[in-house]
């Protein structure tokens, strides 16, 4: 299929307008030689004179007037597509519903705050969290997720990408356990009680023991759960030690009076851990989007502002 020139249909619309080569060369900023090769390319196309001599002025044919409202929204609606004028958001009339895919500890531990701002800003918002199954862009792709939050793994390169905090991985003990008020733990004493950790996929090793065998080592783990929160929780009812992200632990009391937990630092070092927000790039102009990324990173960073860690 042969596609006219898009171009001739925005010279068409100003021709139909002027009544004059003059006038749509001016209008055009072309020369009038040029606007007069251009209407016979229209002639030639539509099959009909479209402007017509009557005395010293041009004037529309029938043809040309049935089609000049046409030509004029078809121009406008050309314009909206390529030139989109992003409006002003009016949150207190904004109706949408957000998805957002994050896993356990993060809802846990920001989803409250943001929830409460949104309904302040916005009431007509709802926002719907899913849990990360699996790290894949498929869902951003398919717009099933609006936002993603975590690690950054296996997405593809077209994903936009934006680092809310960074975080590291620390040792969490119930209140009355051997290492409960020790700020410094050694390695020897840190392998001297069995762990829990979190995996998904059930594995019994991690970076810390990578760091472990490196100093010739190990530690025993007792028992691997699903989720972060989990391992808290079971570290809060034995005498497990739990590795979970320092951020996990923002809404905890923490080493003090209060709180049923303790938590020290590892005896080895391992790499911090990038959180970042992710999302697909169709929605990087959009503004109802914008506002959301932009208050997402907002609450991540009050919540950080007075963190322990």
């Amino acid at each position: 299929m042969t596609i006219p020139d898009m171009n001739l249909l925005t010279a068409l619309d100003v021709l139909l307008a002027e009544k004059s080569v003059a006038g749509a060369a001016y209008q055009l900023g072309l020369s009038a030689s040029a606007t007069s090769r251009t209407l016979t390319r229209l002639r030639l196309i539509t099959g009909d004179p479209l402007l017509v001599r009557a005395g010293r002025k041009m004037v529309l044919t029938p043809y040309a007037e049935s089609i000049q409202e046409r030509t004029r929204l078809a121009v406008r609606d050309v314009l909206d597509i390529l030139q989109p004028n992003i409006q002003p958001l009016d949150l207190a009339s904004l109706e949408r519903t957000f998805t957002i895919r994050a896993n356990e500890g993060f809802v846990e531990t920001f989803a409250p705050t943001l929830i409460n701002h949104f309904a302040k800003q916005a009431p007509r918002v709802r926002l719907r969290f899913m849990p990360k199954q699996q790290k894949s862009p498929e869902a951003l792709r398919e717009g099933k997720v609006d936002l993603e939050i975590g690690v950054i793994k296996n997405m593809g390169p077209e994903i936009r990408v934006k680092a809310l905090f960074y975080d590291r991985f620390v040792s969490v003990v119930r209140k009355g356990h051997p290492l409960d008020q020790c700020k410094v733990v050694s390695t020897q004493e840190y392998c001297q009680f069995s762990h829990i950790i979190a995996s998904r996929s059930g594995d019994f090793s991690g970076p810390v023991d990578e760091e472990l065998k490196a100093q010739y080592v190990t530690r025993h783990i007792a028992a691997t759960v699903p989720s972060f929160p989990a391992a808290l929780e079971v570290a809060r009812n034995s005498d497990l030690i739990a590795l979970v992200p320092a951020s996990f632990l923002l809404n905890e009391p923490l080493n003090s009076d209060s709180s049923s937990l303790w938590a020290f630092e590892l005896p080895v070092r391992t790499k911090d851990i990038t959180i970042s927000m992710m999302w697909h790039p169709r929605l990087q102009l959009d503004s109802a989007h914008i506002w959301l990324r932009e208050q997402v990173d907002k609450v991540c960073q009050d919540a950080l502002k007075n963190r322990w860690f």
